[in-house]
């Protein structure tokens, strides 16, 4: 009985000595904060933000209550807060301990119509308050919100979503109209505003999207665009004058935060179905998505399917380029960083590239830059031509090309090409398609490790595949093929560069 009363009074002491540890002071404004403004990336009209952070810091040693933490809107804000886990605009006597932190966390959902004039995009702020009159610290909130036009599947009275027919199946997508009621035209976008696309935007057999200079197209997770059977797209854009790319066409995912600029797979693919014609691709830059561009057959006649003109294609997941039994032209076309294969030329086809980049610097093992395939090897799968004129072919694996051949009509030319090729194990010393020599590899440059006849790209982390001055690449093209300008604009002289891009000197 003793031992549990001097138990007791242990206790009991112990709480009333550590009870002064637990009294709060109203906070007399020597708040800290992280940031003292929280700039929320630019948000589309009526689209959730990304949810942000601000961190509040009592660097005093006294426990303290903060009388009010409140958005200087209050209720009629369009920030919404979440403080100590408890969601609203306006919260009273928040309690923080000594020498002690707590997260702030910021979200935005803005309808533009609410504040339209006559600029696309608007900057609302607001901000938040700390304290009352008497002790009153700020932080401040700012957003740019950007007003742009909606492409989704239509629901339905009944409760159902549009959906395509895909063989046997069916995706989440919709046709484009030409004469929606809300949005006009939908074949064809212009660059008065960017495009927001959920689900997968098809064009209709027989009709053409037609993309203008300067659009931006923004499209969610397992999204993208179909071209149908007898169905075409045109991307007109052109070469821009400043490094807003102001005339470049740009399809790129609907996260538009800096952390996710260069994330791979956060959206479908551009999908070209077995029978689309007369596609035409120019000066356009698609990054971020599973498959870049995805080539399904041909229309069946001689002229190319995709004529590919200044392209870059950058972060994809899975396939930059994947085509089969594909019908391609491509000049100046760049790709980089993709998670199997930059370009694959897959059951048979036929393919002609002159100047172009195919790099692959994915930072993971047992990648590589272009594969080049015939299936089984039967007549339908033929590789009836693959030629790359004036091309780099580069990348962080040691094998930067893959040429796997199955039938008897397997047609391929490298010529003054720039390739990566180092067999450190000498498994392919007497494999036929590795020879490098011959018309089938007529004066290419090889590459047996990383530091022989390197490209010198200029930053491939960020997609810079500039070559500089001390380049392999540099003045050893063939003129014959230099018919065109650089995917910058500049002209080629003579002696020309192999790759997409003229040398500079950095």
């Amino acid at each position: 009985m003793r031992r549990y009363l001097l138990l007791c009074s242990i206790v009991i002491l112990t709480i009333c000595s550590c009870r002064s540890d637990f009294d709060f002071e109203p906070s007399t404004g020597n708040l800290r904060f992280s940031k003292d403004t929280v700039y929320l990336d630019t948000v589309f009209t009526n689209i959730g933000s990304s949810t942000y952070t601000l961190k509040v810091y009592n660097r005093s040693n006294r426990n303290i209550s903060i009388p009010n933490i409140q958005l200087g809107e209050g209720n009629n804000s369009k920030y919404r807060l979440m403080v100590d886990g408890m969601p609203g605009r306006v919260f009273n006597n928040v309690e923080l301990l000594a020498r002690d932190s707590m997260f702030i966390f910021i979200e935005t959902t803005i309808n533009y119509d609410d504040y339209a004039n006559s600029e696309t995009t608007f900057l609302y702020t607001d901000h938040i308050e700390f304290g009352t009159n008497s002790d009153f610290q700020k932080v401040e909130l700012v957003t740019l919100v950007q007003d742009a036009v909606f492409l989704y599947p239509k629901k339905f009275s009944d409760g159902t979503t549009e959906t395509l027919p895909i063989g046997s199946d069916e995706i989440y997508g919709f046709y484009l109209d030409p004469a929606d009621p809300m949005n006009g035209d939908e074949l064809h976008w212009t660059n008065t505003k960017p495009y927001v696309i959920y689900g997968y935007a098809a064009v209709p057999p027989t009709n053409t999207l037609v993309v203008d200079a300067g659009v931006r197209a923004h499209f969610h997770a397992e999204s993208g665009i179909i071209v149908a059977n007898t169905a075409s797209l045109q991307v007109n854009g052109t070469t821009s004058l400043t490094e807003d790319l102001e005339n470049e066409v740009i399809f790129e995912s609907d996260r538009l935060e800096p952390l996710y600029s260069d994330v791979p797979g956060q959206w479908g693919t551009v999908w070209f179905t077995q029978g689309s014609t007369n596609n035409s691709i120019t000066n356009l830059t698609l990054k971020n998505a599973t498959v870049g561009m995805l080539v399904s057959g041909n229309d069946g006649n001689s002229t190319p399917t995709l004529d590919l003109t200044n392209v870059q294609i950058y972060n994809c997941s899975n396939v930059g380029l994947l085509a089969r039994t594909g019908n391609i032209v491509g000049r100046n076309v760049v790709i980089n960083n993709c998670g199997e294969t930059s370009l694959s030329c897959s059951f048979g086809g036929s393919y002609e590239f002159t100047h172009c980049t195919f790099a692959n610097y994915w930072p993971k093992p047992n990648q590589t830059s272009v594969l080049i395939d015939d299936f089984d090897g039967s007549a339908t799968y033929a590789l009836t031509k693959a030629d790359f004129r004036n091309c780099i072919i580069f990348g962080s694996p040691n094998l930067a090309i893959s040429l796997n051949k199955e039938g008897t009509t397997f047609n391929y030319q490298f010529d003054h090409c720039l390739i990566k090729f180092a067999d450190f194990s000498n498994q392919f010393t007497t494999h036929p398609e590795y020879q490098f020599t011959g018309t089938k590899y007529a004066n290419c440059i090889i590459s047996r490790s990383s530091t022989n006849n390197i490209p010198n790209f200029k930053n491939t982390d960020v997609n810079e595949l500039i070559i500089g001055s001390a380049s392999a690449a540099k003045g050893t093209a063939n003129f014959t093929y230099s018919t065109f300008n650089d995917i910058l604009g500049n002209s080629r002289t003579n002696p020309s560069d192999i790759g997409a891009y003229n040398f500079i000197t950095f």
